[in-house]
């Protein structure tokens, strides 16, 4: 079996199922597990986000202009057996439209497979999807997964809840909805301005602000904690945090599972503490001087995954 990953979930996936020896190729933005960056890489970009505001970069998708592009010599050369793709967001990852009309241009045509969760009962579905299809039995995989997330909900369930309000885009700012929702819930959150499976729409810190957060959560997409930090709202908000979004929230795989974990530690202090870099107190980051920052092997006690210059 020969797979080609174009979404970085569905990378994930194929981790979660054992199944990396299979994977011939991938996008530039799989970055995980650690052993896939010998993986063929069959896609790229035209933004520089270190480069580019989150409003040039706004500006630029909702111009119509496509930000990926699809290597297809290369994918034709891999000769996969199976495409992983996605039709729920042209942000996210490259488009299912380009997929199926490149895979229509090759010789021999590999099954595309899509997956479009929006809620978190249908992210842990994507593991029994992609796991028939590959012939791999995932239940215990995803039992595994749901044994994760029900503990976390006991631990949390007697807690008082703070009003959460999680934030996948800063400039305009837009709400977190799909199955972040489910995730702050399940934390110990009460969600704000998105309802579960909800694809939201931007609107304004105003909205923000009369929502009345008790904890704002910052987790752009794509956007690691260090690019984040760089890229700071001016509003004036409650306790804040910056989350490795690209790791445990925007994408949906099996390591949503872990971004439960690590949001009932930022809300409730219960289960294992976040490792640098996944949960950072945007107070005791801005405190942070530009000398101290950086320190003890370039992860400072701000909580930085990276020295920020």
């Amino acid at each position: 079996m020969r797979i080609v990953s174009l979404l970085p979930a569905a990378t994930d996936i194929v981790a979660e199922l054992g199944l990396l020896e299979h994977l011939v190729g991938r996008t530039h933005e799989c970055d995980w597990p650690a052993e896939v960056a010998d993986v063929p890489v069959v896609t790229s970009t035209s933004v520089d986000q270190d480069a580019v505001s989150s409003r040039e970069i706004n500006a630029t998708v909702h111009r119509g202009s496509s930000i990926y592009a699809l290597d297809d010599e290369l994918l034709a050369e891999l000769r996969p057996d199976v495409i992983l793709t996605q039709d729920l967001c042209d942000v996210c990852a490259i488009s299912y439209r380009t997929v199926t009309e490149t895979v229509r241009m090759m010789d021999v045509g590999p099954k595309v497979l899509s997956l479009e969760p929006s809620t978190l009962d249908e992210v842990l579905d994507c593991l029994r999807t992609v796991g028939d299809v590959l012939g791999v039995d995932s239940r215990d995989r995803i039992a595994a997964l749901r044994q994760r997330i029900d503990a976390v909900s006991r631990q949390t369930r007697d807690l008082v809840r703070p009003r959460v309000a999680a934030i996948e885009w800063l400039d305009p700012v837009w709400p977190a909805g799909h199955w972040i929702p489910e995730q702050i819930a399940h934390a110990g959150g009460v969600p704000l301005l998105a309802a579960p499976g909800e694809h939201t729409g931007p609107t304004t810190w105003e909205a923000v602000h009369a929502a009345r957060p008790d904890v704002v959560l910052l987790l752009p997409c794509g956007f690691p904690p260090a690019r984040t930090l760089r890229e700071l709202p001016g509003e004036v908000l409650p306790e804040t945090w910056v989350l490795d979004g690209p790791a445990y929230f925007n994408r949906p795989g099996p390591r949503v599972v872990r971004g439960i974990e690590v949001l009932a530690h930022v809300l409730h202090g219960v289960g294992p503490e976040p490792a640098p870099g996944e949960a950072i107190n945007t107070a005791t980051a801005l405190a942070c001087s530009v000398v101290d920052h950086g320190v003890r092997g370039g992860r400072c006690r701000c909580g930085g995954a990276e020295p920020v210059a």
